[in-house]
């Protein structure tokens, strides 16, 4: 097996594939990446970079030029480490017997070979069911992923509930203290364009390859639920994920459908605030707001550790209220809103808030002030529900 391939096209395959590898493979061969090589085919010279550990499997299609075809078996973070602190030439690589020499400007590289009889056969892409824009799933992915689970013995709070409603999607995800759900356009296939169907994604898998393909124009989304598979493919790319077989909280009756107070402020602003008064913030981390007719002051610490305040302007509607939050969550919800002012709206300070993104006052981009319209119509498609920490005493 001989080709000669870029050096930053293959380096970015390699990192790629190499992301979706177990950390610490049941078996040697699962944490390799399998690298194939075609020569004279209909899309001439093609290189493939491929990975697979029976849960998400991740291929890349390249250009290159084919010397000899043929496959080879190798580390799959040993050649990602390798190729991404190649020399800016191109890289050629060649099998003989059991190693692969890499060659690239003055370096090179000797590789151990993995049997490729002993590596799993990729699997098939599940049923086309329909395409998105690229950046619009990435974005939408990563506003719903900041408030997913991280720990795995709560399977069901790890991954992403995807809801396929004909030309909606609802994407949702919660950890039991937040959730965050937003809603995008999409074009559904034609076996989806009046149907129904709601599936469980692993958060980090669907996010990282949604990040990955956000530059890759429209993006198709294939899936099986009933064999429990998961497909996106765009931009010479494909992966697939095995779907989480848990109960998903019914999110919905968590969303409060009326509120006593809102407020507007502008996001910049209060995230500084907020990361400067959390300095103070003890074991029982809360920064207290308190919402007035005055504007909004937080709070945060005590005798023990110390203390700090701050005032920020904002515009209320409602009954003054005080209210306490971990810092780390609200920061969260604000970093995910990708808009220049926030409303948070409240019922108790015991009960959840919603956070929703505002437009800049006049469609200005860049305005961080409250503006002059506490009632200002959020964004649609987008919420980020926090539960409140209890206020001492």
């Amino acid at each position: 097996m001989k080709f000669r391939v870029e050096r930053d096209v293959l380096a970015d395959a390699a990192a790629w594939v190499a992301r979706s590898l177990p950390a610490r493979p049941p078996v040697p061969v699962l944490g390799g990446v399998l690298v194939e090589a075609v020569s004279g085919g209909d899309d001439g010279d093609r290189l493939t970079v491929s990975g697979f550990d029976y849960e998400t499997s991740a291929r890349v299609e390249l250009d290159a030029t084919i010397g000899d075809p043929g496959r080879v078996l190798v580390s799959g973070r040993l050649l990602a480490d390798i190729t991404r602190a190649l020399p800016s030439k191109p890289v050629d690589l060649v099998v003989d017997g059991a190693r692969a020499t890499i060659n690239c400007g003055n370096s090179r590289f000797s590789l151990p070979t993995m049997p490729v009889e002993d590596y799993p056969q990729l699997p098939a892409m599940p049923q086309h069911a329909g395409t998105v824009a690229g950046d619009q799933l990435a974005e939408a992915v990563a506003q719903v992923a900041v408030a997913a689970g991280r720990d795995d013995t709560l399977p069901m709070l790890t991954g992403i509930r995807l809801e396929i409603e004909g030309s909606r999607l609802t994407l949702a995800a919660t950890d039991r203290f937040r959730l965050a759900v937003r809603e995008l356009e999409w074009n559904p296939g034609e076996d989806l364009a009046a149907g129904s169907v709601a599936v469980l994604i692993p958060a980090k898998t669907l996010s990282d390859v949604a990040k990955s393909l956000a530059g890759a124009g429209r993006v198709e989304i294939s899936l099986s639920a009933g064999d429990g598979m998961l497909g996106i493919t765009g931009a010479g790319r494909r992966a697939t994920t095995r779907l989480l077989d848990a109960e998903f909280p019914r999110f919905r009756q968590l969303i409060p459908a009326e509120h006593t107070s809102a407020a507007v402020v502008g996001v910049a602003g209060l995230v500084e605030a907020i990361k400067r008064v959390a300095l103070v913030t003890d074991r029982v981390a809360q920064v207290r707001m308190e919402f007035g007719e005055d504007g909004l002051r937080l709070a945060a610490g005590g005798d023990d550790v110390g203390s700090a305040e701050e005032e920020l302007p904002c515009e209320l509607d409602g009954a003054p209220l005080t209210i306490a939050f971990n810092p780390g969550y609200l920061l969260d919800s604000l970093g995910a809103l990708h808009t220049d002012r926030a409303q948070l709206t409240f019922t108790t300070p015991n009960r959840p808030a919603l956070v929703r993104p505002v437009p800049a006052p006049g469609g200005a981009a860049g305005d961080d002030g409250a503006g002059d319209t506490a009632v200002a119509d959020p964004v649609p498609g987008y919420l980020h529900l926090l539960m409140p920490v209890r206020l001492p005493g």
